[in-house]
């Protein structure tokens, strides 16, 4: 996946993942890529605590958890399932680019 996406955006220079993420393979395609890789761990301790640039993946998936059909699991497919996903977030940048001051995107009717 790290390879597919290097050719898309050949300017990509970091890759930030979840601790689950620091394992051999993943540390070894992002050597081989030219990427660096950082990993964002949580912080022990009791309550919310803000960690930098994990905020980011974590309003993502909020966004995707508003469609109806990736609030759940539901795909038996991965290749639907990405295509579910691409199709959340491209609505969602074509309601950012047709509305620009307006902040909450509507629940989608489908």
């Amino acid at each position: 996946m790290l390879r597919r996406i290097k050719r898309l955006y050949c300017w990509l220079k970091a890759v930030f993942a979840d601790s689950i993420y620091n394992r051999l393979p993943v540390i070894l395609a992002c050597f081989l890529l030219g990427l660096t890789l950082i990993i964002v761990r949580r912080i022990a301790g009791v309550g919310f605590i803000l960690v930098p640039r994990r905020w980011v993946v974590e309003r993502s998936f909020g966004w995707l958890g508003r469609w109806r059909r990736l609030s759940k699991d539901y795909e038996e497919r991965t290749d639907v399932a990405e295509a579910m996903v691409t199709l959340a977030f491209i609505r969602l940048m074509l309601h950012r680019l047709v509305h620009p001051n307006r902040k909450r995107l509507p629940s989608p009717d489908f």
